[in-house]
């Protein structure tokens, strides 16, 4: 979205509102819902210029550990400072890149930052319950319904071989 904060430099209006969708970039094993529904503000006081905005995001995945289904609304927070063009150094935004959005012709595009913030912030792992046991490491089962039967004693293959002596012992 491309906002006309021409009113804000100009001292017409101390703030702007939106709220409109946002298109989020496909993610791998993710499927969105529906677009970001982001509402914000931009604020003026006395020269300084904030940006806030909250985007909500429906999602579907899989447990990360159970592979269960999984949905759930991610939502972001986004804050930064509202800079005319030519204010800050070409140094100055490098290093606080995360700090600024830069007006450019009294127009600011937000959706690159944060379209960015989604996918830098989106759950890199994501349960379908914090104590999600996940799946039997020998057979596949889930381990949500129970134990599921595999030996949990595992010998050591380095000593594997000890173990078809004690075995042949025991025969005699």
């Amino acid at each position: 979205m491309i906002l006309d904060v021409g009113p804000l430099l100009r001292g017409e209006k101390n703030r702007i509102t939106f709220d409109y969708m946002l298109t989020p970039i496909p993610m791998d094993r993710v499927t969105f819902k529906d677009d970001a529904h982001v509402i914000g503000e931009i604020t003026d006081s006395a020269g300084y210029m904030q940006l806030k905005a909250e985007a909500h995001l429906a999602y579907e995945t899989e447990c990360d550990r159970c592979l269960d289904a999984v949905e759930g609304e991610f939502v972001l927070d986004f804050e930064r400072v509202v800079a005319d063009e030519g204010t800050l150094s070409e140094e100055q935004i490098e290093e606080n890149v995360d700090e600024y959005v830069i007006v450019e012709n009294g127009k600011l595009d937000i959706d690159e930052q944060l379209t960015e913030a989604l996918l830098l912030d989106f759950p890199k792992k994501i349960l379908c319950d914090d104590d999600c046991p996940g799946l039997c490491p020998k057979c596949g089962k889930s381990l949500k319904g129970g134990d599921c039967g595999c030996p949990k004693k595992e010998i050591d293959p380095r000593l594997a071989v000890l173990a078809t002596l004690l075995k042949k012992e025991d025969e005699q």
